[in-house]
This record gives structure tokens, sequence and C-alpha cells, in this order.
């Protein structure tokens, strides 16, 4: 019975949908100056997140040009993980279970 399996692997990767934007929307805050990065729920947050995301977006990251400062190495991540969900759906229906 498999359906199980495929709706963990599908939960957690929505989850980390949501951790790379926290990390996306944490990251324009702090370089703002909207909130402040010495505040301990801060950095506990940024490195939290920061330790998921950071190791995926290194290679996309080395794969794209310099587009002038900013950083489309999330969208291409996020994309690749919203991929990866839809495929997961597809070998599940394709399985007939």
């Amino acid at each position: 019975m498999p359906y199980p399996i495929f709706w963990l692997l599908t939960t957690l990767l929505q989850i980390y949908i949501i951790v790379i934007l926290v990390w996306v929307v944490l990251s324009w805050l702090v370089a703002f100056n909207v909130v402040n990065r010495h505040n301990p729920f801060v950095q506990a947050v940024q490195r939290g997140t920061g330790v998921l995301v950071e190791p995926a977006l290194r290679p996309i990251q080395r794969l794209l040009p310099s587009l002038g400062g900013i950083d489309f190495s999330p969208i291409i991540l996020m994309l690749l993980v919203q991929f990866a969900i839809i495929t997961l759906g597809w070998i599940y229906t394709r399985i007939g279970i």
C-alpha cells in the first residue's frame, strides 16, 4: 500500500516550499532593515531555514549567470520541488492503486 508513502513525500515537499518562502521573505526583511537581525528569534529562524535551503540553492546558483544582484535560484528551486510533487502524483496514478 504505497499511498501513505506518496502522501508523506508530497507533504514534505510542500512543507519544503513553505520553508523556501520563509527563507526568502526573511532575507528580504533583514536586508531592508525591517526586522532586527540580532533578535534571537530572527537568528534562529534564519539559521534553521538556511540549513535546509542553502545546500539545495548552491548548485543552482553556480549554474545561473549573474543577473545584476537578483537571485532567481529560490524560484528555480521551488519549480523543481513542484515538478517533483507533480511527478510523484503522476507515478502514483500510473501504479493504479
